[in-house]
């Protein structure tokens, strides 16, 4: 059964700083800030633009717009909203590129690029030819276009891929917060995936991923972790060192148990655990307080300098 797909849904833009923040604020003071003019008056920004912001809160699961003509933050978007507001902690960051990652009927290239798409190192050009050949793949007889697809691959190098600000500009335009993630890696002759660094990468992630993939009674054997599409293998480009890793400080904490009997290793959840689980064990019982945080303080000196700044247009 073919899923629906969708390509080139940001109107060229790619997540910016400050965005999912001013969005969260937006949505919450006013359900209905969509659609009117677009959210463009409320945000201070062009339609386009507010268009693009709309679309990055509902791939990230920020937003549900099941009921017409309101949005509604979801269950993640209301723990942000409260705890993490400013997004300084590393684990809000990783979560939403998760969601974004897995979210094929939305954001389709980018699903297709951390679950399908299998090589280490490539040109532009190499990413635009293979991942026309996996999109007319997933699409099925659904019609799309090839330059889409080739803007969505652009959009996923300038997402990912960690540019440096200039001296006094923190908020420009082009910068992404998930370029500081480190999955990926501009080269002379084009890009190559990169393991992120642990320190940087908080246990409680592959928790998550893992609560929501399916495994048979609650075990999943760990070669399945890495190469499963959706698993921690794939979306946070882990090695089996960097996996194993992770692993073991989820053990000493008793939410996972790793049975290495027999040259087999498998991970078993004690307790039946959702996603939703996760993030609210973190945020509500361990919050801020965790200490895998970005701990940038110009995030939060620079919001009412951003908001000023944001109104400057595209």
């Amino acid at each position: 059964m073919k899923h629906s797909v969708r390509f080139k849904g940001h109107e060229s833009f790619i997540i910016r700083e400050g965005w999912l923040n001013k969005g969260l604020r937006e949505v919450k003071k006013n359900p209905k800030v969509f659609f009117e003019n677009y959210g463009a008056d409320a945000l201070g920004v062009g339609p386009n633009m507010a268009k693009s912001i709309r679309y990055w809160m509902k791939c990230s699961g920020l937003t549900d717009e099941r009921v017409r003509t309101i949005t509604r933050l979801t269950e993640l978007g209301e723990m942000i909203l409260r705890k993490d507001p400013y997004l300084e902690e590393m684990f809000s960051l990783w979560v939403i590129h998760c969601n974004i990652a897995r979210n094929r009927e939305l954001a389709t290239v980018w699903q297709i690029f951390f679950n399908e798409f299998d090589y280490e190192e490539f040109t532009r050009e190499e990413l635009e030819q293979k991942m026309l050949e996996l999109a007319a793949r997933a699409a099925g007889t659904q019609t799309f276009s090839s330059k889409s697809v080739k803007d969505d691959c652009e959009a996923v190098l300038r997402m990912y891929l960690k540019k440096q600000t200039g001296k006094g500009s923190p908020e420009e335009k082009n910068v992404s917060p998930f370029g500081g993630l480190g999955l990926l890696k501009e080269t002379e002759e084009g890009c190559t995936r990169e393991q992120p660094g642990l320190h940087r990468l908080p246990s409680e992630i592959l928790l998550y991923l893992i609560s929501g993939m399916e495994r048979a009674e609650q075990g999943i054997n760990v070669e399945d972790l890495l190469r499963r599409p959706g698993g921690p293998g794939r979306i946070l480009h882990l090695r089996r060192t960097g996996l194993m890793e992770l692993l073991e400080q989820i053990e000493g904490t008793g939410k996972i148990v790793i049975n290495r009997t027999a040259g087999l290793d498998m991970v078993y959840l004690p307790e039946k655990m959702e996603p939703g689980q996760v993030l609210q064990d973190y945020y509500i019982l361990r919050g801020n307080s965790y200490g895998f945080s970005m701990k940038n303080s110009s995030n939060r000196e620079g919001m009412e300098v951003w908001d000023a700044k944001f109104r400057e247009g595209e």
